[in-house]
């Protein structure tokens, strides 16, 4: 199997799809082609947590601010999962998720025919390679330690309050922190957000439509959600802004 994500939408994944079928015979699997453009984190952030539910695949990823610099690419070995992508941080929060140990090699390649679309002339290929052959009989595949890396901001945990960050904000709205979710064992009914009391709900139907409510979603950590409306609206929050609870 190989899967493919990435900000493109389309058509452009079906350039990628169509070299990989003309060099492989591998079942490709599309995760999503609809990560918000050029948001390297947030396509971290899903990939992280989408991937580890996969069985072994190699997984191309391609969100590429960087296109056509010297960025190198990169495969990384995360256990019986290789991921092939740019070099900027995307694979590496996937990568320790599949696995405690990852191997990351630099993949040489020649001069691309486009400069602007490397997702075709320089992943795709490299997808088809390591699907087909072990990385040690491919000579283009070299050991590096030296690469982009990407860590998600770690929240500062007081007595009392918690000071987080967004991290991402999905297609319902919801407003996805850093916080872990097991702050909340301490609270009863409600927490202070921002200075403003919001009731913790286990689900979002437990409130009226358009009710605002703190959860845990399902990635374990602290959300801010709207019972069938939207969370980064009604609590006026996006990615990367601060978020202070009182618990």
């Amino acid at each position: 199997m190989i899967t493919l994500a990435t900000d493109f939408g389309s058509p452009y994944p079906a350039a990628m799809r169509g070299v990989i079928l003309g060099a492989c015979d591998a079942r490709i699997v599309d995760i999503t082609h609809e990560f918000p453009r050029q948001d390297v984190q947030t396509a971290a952030f899903w990939l992280r947590e989408v991937l580890p539910y996969y069985p072994p695949a190699v997984h191309c990823a391609v969100v590429d601010p960087g296109v056509g610099t010297d960025r190198a690419a990169l495969l990384v070995r995360a256990g019986e999962h290789l991921l092939v992508g740019p070099d900027n941080g995307l694979l590496l929060p996937a990568a320790r998720a599949l696995s405690e140990r990852i191997d990351i090699f630099e993949w040489q390649y020649e001069s691309p025919d486009s400069t602007t679309f490397h997702g075709r002339d320089v992943f795709a290929p490299a997808a088809a390679a390591v699907h087909e052959h072990s990385i040690a009989e491919l000579d283009r595949a070299r050991p590096t330690d030296e690469y982009v890396d990407h860590a998600f901001p770690e929240p500062e945990l007081r007595e009392q309050e918690v000071i987080g960050t967004v991290l991402v904000v999905d297609g319902f709205g919801n407003v996805i922190t850093n916080i872990p979710g097991t702050v909340l064992d301490a609270c009863n009914e409600s927490v202070m957000v921002n200075e403003e009391r919001v009731p913790v709900e286990r689900a979002y139907a437990q409130l009226e439509p358009n009710s605002r409510l703190v959860t845990v979603g399902s990635h374990g950590n602290v959300e801010l959600a709207v019972n069938q409306g939207r969370g980064d609206r009604a609590f006026d929050l996006d990615t990367g802004d601060a978020v202070r609870l009182e618990l």
